[in-house]
């Protein structure tokens, strides 16, 4: 992409990582759109005692009780996929050479006996985003829609579900008020954890000092800090 005044920006392609030891996909063509669902269970509270029951009649509806978080679902409607013409360079006879990547990360691994879990990101995301986005495929639809004569696809239009992963250990450490531990996720900062926490970023330092930072301005993805209690 060329800007005004001549400097060129490099487009961030879509990104998949899976585990398992499979290799990077990168899309070619960036989707138009997604989408994020995220559902919530809250259960009605039971006032089945007499005394509860004439409370619920001067009520417009039951008390609610929190019954837990259900997964993230992360949806690409129209992901395109073209090789009527070379792709870097390079000339791709049949479009499936690249969908198959796609449709790899359904299949059982040997190595861990499961489909790969995959980490889905494009470009940067302030911290508390949905990117990167972990999770693994829950349905594939593959629609081929340009073909040679001979039958082979030369277009696609896949789309694809990914349902959020979380370890339970690493859940929990965010929502236990016992475990005081912050996993660093990318585009975190000190203040910005603080900020999140504690609810004023000037309160970095107490994080720093407890965990003995020596340069508080790099934080590596992926780590685990070590939240002191609030006054």
């Amino acid at each position: 992409m060329v800007l005004a005044g001549g400097l060129s920006q490099t487009v961030e392609k879509l990104e998949i990582k899976p585990d398992s030891g499979l290799k990077l996909i990168k899309v070619s063509f960036n989707p138009n759109s997604f989408s994020i669902t995220k559902a919530v269970s809250w259960n009605s509270v039971d006032n089945s005692g007499s005394q509860n029951s004439k409370a619920q009649e001067l009520l417009n509806a039951p008390g609610l009780r929190f019954g837990g978080g259900e997964c993230r679902e992360l949806t690409f409607n129209e992901l395109f996929f073209d090789v009527t013409e070379p792709i870097d360079g390079v000339k791709i006879a049949d479009v499936r050479e690249k969908t198959n990547d796609i449709v790899e990360l359904t299949r059982i691994q040997r190595s861990t006996k499961r489909p790969p879990v995959c980490e889905v990101s494009w470009g940067n995301a302030p911290s508390g985003s949905d990117f990167p986005f972990k999770g693994v495929v829950t349905n594939l639809t593959q629609t081929f829609t340009l073909f040679k004569r001979d039958g082979t696809p030369v277009r696609a239009t896949l789309s694809i579900t990914f349902k959020e992963y979380l370890k339970p250990l690493d859940d929990q450490r965010q929502t236990d008020p016992e475990l005081t531990t912050h996993v660093v996720k990318r585009g975190d900062t000190l203040s910005s954890i603080a900020a999140q926490l504690y609810g004023d970023p000037k309160r970095w330092r107490i994080i720093a000092e407890a965990n003995s930072l020596d340069d508080p301005r790099y934080l590596k993805i992926g780590s685990f800090l070590s939240i002191p209690e609030q006054d």
